[in-house]
């Protein structure tokens, strides 16, 4: 006879990067108690309330902050940007766009431009090859 599995845990920071939230802004709850998968999964298909506004309204994590200004990470560090922000102080940073998030917005843009070039080139290097390779048999 096999003894009973336990379930599967992890820590509340773990669970809340999957959930996208501020740990620091969950439940007490939440925060202080190992996260189960099934926990998790319940979290994901149905979120309570608390969840649910976390998600609106914030504050967000430093990576969903960044996504949502359209910068890096390392950006919003270079701005000296290290607290989690709310919805509203994001809106507030959009509408009137400081000069370090026009130029962090700027540079995000050259580094995806390049990134593209970069990928459309080893595309094309894939392509001529792949004929090379189809004239040669």
């Amino acid at each position: 006879m096999s003894p009973e599995k336990t379930p599967q845990t992890m820590k509340p920071a773990t669970a809340a990067k999957k959930l996208g939230i501020y740990l620091p802004a969950a439940p007490a709850e939440f925060q202080e108690a190992p996260v189960t998968r099934a926990t998790l999964n319940t979290l994901l298909e149905t979120p309570p309330e608390w969840l649910v506004q976390l998600r609106l309204e914030g504050p967000h994590p430093r990576d969903i902050v960044a996504r949502k200004l359209g910068v890096s990470i390392s950006g919003l560090a270079r701005a000296g940007v290290t607290d989690a922000l709310t919805t509203a102080e994001i809106a507030a940073l959009l509408q009137s766009p400081p000069a370090w998030l026009v130029t962090e917005r700027a540079t995000q843009a050259e580094v995806r431009a390049e990134n593209k070039r970069i990928k459309d080139e080893k595309l094309g290097k894939a392509i001529l090859a792949a004929e090379k390779n189809e004239d040669s048999e």
